[in-house]
């Protein structure tokens, strides 16, 4: 399916193949959709990302561009073997496969390395990605796996702490962000779906190789009842659904926050 101002191609490793929209021109960025799929507000953040002066590959993982049925897919994708959402031991063949793709974004554009934007269900891949040499500028944002937070009870609390990646990836990510990779997240202070103690766990792993993106809260941008900038208790998506075309709004500022830490990893 065709998406203005966007080429798209299949590309196939490991025997999986997704379609990816590209646009833009500069230094790649994979751009990873959330859970209600390609949506419309998405697609927006992937032109302005391209608009900034980066290349961006934006891979279709489920569903159709422009969708936002994502939430009936969430039983296929708890499921799937690609994605395996409610597996804590990080082992995923979807990250093996965005890896290529991470690769190949970087021999397609003749760049030094490649950034990673991850949301949602995918904001954890970008922690696992950031193992990889090709990934220089890794960013996630309200990372939701496994969603199992919301049990009570000791599974609940193991989920809320997870960061669902592999034992080497993350002992690979630590040893990057040693090196001078940094990691930027990004979540909402009041966020159940991506809860405080899986930041505090992402932290506690790599150290000053991790930044949490602050505004009104130490726990991210203030999103309790009541907070200045009327964003509801329940706001999650932080790039995307809750963007404000307003210099002051906390989404604006975050996005400007994710294409500062691209430009100052990447150029462009």
């Amino acid at each position: 399916m065709e998406v203005p101002g966007f080429e798209a191609a299949d590309f196939a490793s490991e025997g999986i193949t997704h379609t990816v929209y590209r646009i833009g021109q500069g230094p790649p960025v994979v751009l990873m959709h959330e859970l209600p799929g390609m949506s419309p507000a998405c697609i927006g953040w992937a032109r302005e990302v391209a608009a900034a002066g980066f290349s961006v590959f934006m891979p279709l993982l489920f569903g159709r561009p422009n969708d936002r049925r994502g939430l009936a897919f969430l039983p296929q994708l708890c499921i799937s073997r690609e994605f395996r959402l409610l597996s804590t031991d990080g082992q995923r063949p979807v990250v093996t496969w965005l890896r290529a793709l991470c690769r190949h974004a970087r021999i397609a554009c003749g760049s030094s390395g490649v950034g990673v934007i991850g949301m949602c269900l995918t904001g954890n891949f970008a922690i696992a990605l950031m193992a990889d040499d090709s990934v220089l500028a890794p960013v996630s944002s309200q990372p939701a796996l496994p969603p199992v937070g919301w049990l009570p009870g000791p599974l609940g609390t193991a989920g809320r702490a997870a960061v669902a990646v592999t034992s080497d990836e993350l002992a690979s990510a630590q040893a990057r962000a040693q090196a001078g990779v940094s990691l930027l997240c990004l979540r909402f202070s009041n966020d159940r779906i991506s809860p405080m103690e899986r930041f505090q766990a992402i932290q506690a792993a790599l150290g000053d190789g991790c930044t949490l993106f602050r505004l009104g809260s130490s726990d991210g941008i203030d999103s309790a009842p009541g907070n200045p900038y009327g964003l509801p208790a329940s706001a999650h998506s932080v790039l995307t659904d809750e963007h404000a075309d307003n210099p002051a709004h906390p989404s604006r500022l975050a996005r400007e926050a994710v294409l500062s830490h691209l430009r100052k990893h990447l150029g462009g």
